[in-house]
């Protein structure tokens, strides 16, 4: 499966962590949080000193990664989504002292070619992880559930996704791209004595935003328990 990886993208594969890092100008570490030691053991003796190591793991502190390299090294460590996949990713991403600007610079051209990266503060990273690592879940449940909905109404399934991702889709655009206010914009939907504040009423009524922050606040804390 490695060579046919390797011929399909035009990249060199090996069969070895140590192998890959042999030589490399950047090392991205994108293996789960419970596998980062035996992986790092396996290459950290062929990471050269000008190497910049980027990792992409919750709850993986600079410090705690440069305990587990042993030596000081160039680190950086960032949180992407799964929307990377369509070019529609949301990466934070923080360094440590020892990455230059200009290397901090190539790293952004990487993590931008595939959505939008932002430079944070690592003490902000179990919060990113929250709000843009793991909500593409919460959004596909949303949108799972208007889907749902809408098809108990009579639309056909597959319309009924497409209705309900397209809105989320174009709100998303709105949010960036006018500037105003979330709650500004849901006003502007909520005609008095209509049907959207109705909607709206029963989900204050249930919870909605209690519930997705809690489910915020665990998922950063799990982060910081990784």
């Amino acid at each position: 499966r490695r060579n046919e990886m390797g011929e399909k993208f035009g990249i060199r594969v090996t069969g070895s962590g140590r192998e890959a890092a042999d030589g490399a100008d950047i090392v991205v570490l994108a293996v789960k949080p419970q596998v980062y030691e035996q992986a790092v053991g396996e290459l950290k003796d062929a990471v050269s000193k000008d190497c910049v190591v980027i990792s992409i793991a919750p709850g993986k502190t600079v410090k705690w990664l440069t305990e587990l390299f042993g030596r000081e090294l160039k680190l950086v460590r960032c949180m992407p989504n799964t929307p990377a996949l369509v070019l529609e990713g949301c990466t934070g991403v923080c360094r440590n002292e020892l990455v230059s600007d200009e290397e901090f610079a190539q790293v952004l051209k990487l993590l931008n070619s595939f959505g939008k990266a932002y430079e944070v503060e690592e003490k902000q990273m179990d919060a990113v992880v929250a709000v843009s690592g793991s909500s593409p879940a919460y959004v596909f449940m949303l949108i799972e559930a208007m889907a749902d909905a809408a098809v108990a109404e009579g639309l056909p399934r597959p319309k009924a996704y497409e209705f309900a991702a397209q809105a989320v889709l174009g709100s998303a655009r709105m949010v960036l791209e006018t500037g105003k206010h979330p709650g500004e914009l849901k006003d502007m939907v909520c005609s008095p004595a209509g049907t959207t504040i109705e909607a709206v009423q029963v989900l204050e009524e249930r919870g909605l935003r209690a519930a997705v922050m809690e489910a915020m606040r665990v998922c950063a804390e799990r982060s910081r328990e990784l």
